[in-house]
């Protein structure tokens, strides 16, 4: 009988777990079953319990995610950025709920690699159930959605991966509405005209923009695509009740989200409707911060630009456009999801590519371009940095030698290889493969052939670096 690499380590710790401490082997489930004092405990205060529920459970709501690496997503403009994706987009599919309901949240992996899911408006263990699953293998967990508010889901097999997937594109909102009425509907006595899910993110051309300092994306976008809201503006009326359900994936910038010609009504941090501020003329974000915002549109046509008032992040895509008029076609809801096309679509867009993006493997060349190094230059460093190699492609003369340093500093817990690199030529002249290298530890290979190298990173195949050697003219 086969069992899977994650089943095997279940196993093998339940027996040391039985041998070492000399107690009756427990599985996950029993476990829970011993702490009927902290459930009653829970049911009696004052605030919500916990979202813990057994795990059989009966859904009042299922959920299902598929998880794939190596993907592409358009971005608008003639350019693709290739990441990680859940449900073939970025962000992954906007999901609502209600307060009190019992969800299953199933997750398959069809991708390559181990992944998993980390669910902000669980308020109970889910890394048991949702880390690291295997390619070919899904998972799921069953909670109750007890605090209403605007959450993040995002990609956590564990370990370093848990970062660098998010990075990387795995990432969506859920929100769960709560049974108690926001301000501004309890005021006009009607629900929203207008209801809007809008999600800030980040896209990186390399690993070392990806993690130093506060992260230097290429572009910023809502939803999926920078500036896709002015290329499309969201449509609504003079007078229209608007309520947006706001999150700042990030991974890593502030954002100051702002609409020109409007003062919120209402604003609710975390979108829970007991955290209410009146008034404002920005809501204030790190990654993972959420909001909603409440506000009526005057009686005055036009467009009212929506933007994080952080510009350099506008500069880069973070900008679009509420259009205002009388006889609008409301869009409505509009959801965080960022766009699918089909094959067809795909196959027109290809006719006009422009630029490829990946933080993780060679671009297109005006992203990625061949760095040459002067004549007579012996020894070279590449970075191992964000999953990346920095500089992508070398160009160096026989003779030169190339050492590899890792600057990957995260060593430790389970998932996706933890933070070790490797650099293993798979096309070349003289194929070759360093040892794994943990955070600081270098490899040097001198190359005295003519010719073009690929190499990957074995435990990261999507990792991958060029050297071209060749005598200088």
């Amino acid at each position: 009988m086969l069992i899977s690499m994650k089943t095997a380590r279940h196993i093998f710790a339940l027996i040391c777990y039985v041998c070492f401490f000399n107690l009756p082997g427990l599985s996950a489930q029993d476990n829970r079953q011993r702490f009927p004092d902290i459930e009653k405990r829970d049911q009696e205060l004052p605030i919500p319990p916990t979202s813990f529920v057994p795990q059989d459970t009966e859904p009042d709501k299922t959920i299902t995610i598929d998880m794939k690496d190596d993907s592409e997503v358009y971005l608008g403009n003639g350019v693709v950025y290739k990441g990680f994706v859940i449900d073939d987009k970025i962000p992954g599919p906007t999901f609502t709920c209600e307060e009190g309901e019992v969800i299953e949240w199933v997750v398959k992996n069809s991708g390559s690699r181990p992944h998993g899911l980390s669910i902000h408006a669980a308020y109970t263990q889910t890394s048991e159930y949702l880390g690291n699953i295997a390619p070919g293998e899904e998972a799921s967990v069953v909670f109750r959605a007890t605090y209403p508010g605007v959450y993040m889901y995002h990609c956590a097999p564990a370990g370093h991966a848990t970062p660098m997937h998010t990075l990387l594109g795995q990432y969506g909102m859920i929100v769960v509405k709560p049974k108690q009425k926001y301000r501004l509907e309890e005021v006009l006595e009607k629900d929203p005209d207008l209801e809007i899910y809008l999600l800030q993110h980040e896209f990186y051309a390399n690993g070392k923009d990806a993690v130093e300092g506060q992260g230097k994306p290429m572009y910023v976008a809502f939803n999926g695509q920078p500036f896709r809201y002015v290329r499309d503006p969201i449509k609504g009326r003079p007078g229209d009740y608007v309520r947006i359900y706001f999150m700042n994936a990030g991974p890593n910038l502030l954002s100051t989200l702002h609409l020109v010609g409007i003062v919120w009504d209402y604003a609710y941090w975390q979108g829970n409707p007991e955290n209410i501020l009146t008034g404002g003329q920005t809501v204030t974000s790190g990654p993972s911060d959420t909001w909603v915002v409440e506000f009526r549109i005057p009686p005055d046509e036009g467009d009212y630009t929506i933007v994080t008032h952080a510009f350099g992040s506008a500069s880069k895509g973070a900008i679009g456009i509420l259009n205002a008029q009388e006889d609008a076609d409301r869009t409505t809801p509009e959801l965080a999801d960022g766009p699918v096309y089909t094959e067809n679509e795909w196959e027109e867009l290809r006719e006009d590519i422009k630029r490829t993006i990946s933080p993780f493997e060679p671009g297109s060349k005006d992203v990625d371009p061949v760095k040459k190094y002067p004549p007579g230059t012996s020894e070279i460093t590449v970075q191992i940095i964000g999953n990346s190699y920095y500089p992508k492609v070398i160009e160096v003369e026989p003779g030169t030698e190339v050492t590899w340093i890792n600057e990957d500093v995260f060593p430790f817990l389970e998932g996706e290889f933890s933070g070790a690199h490797d650099v293993f030529v798979i096309d070349g002249p003289e194929p070759f493969r360093s040892p794994m290298l943990k955070h600081a530890e270098s490899y040097t290979h001198t190359f005295t052939e003519e010719g073009e190298y690929e190499y990957i990173c074995s435990p990261h195949p999507y990792m991958k670096g060029i050297v071209k050697v060749k005598e200088r003219d």
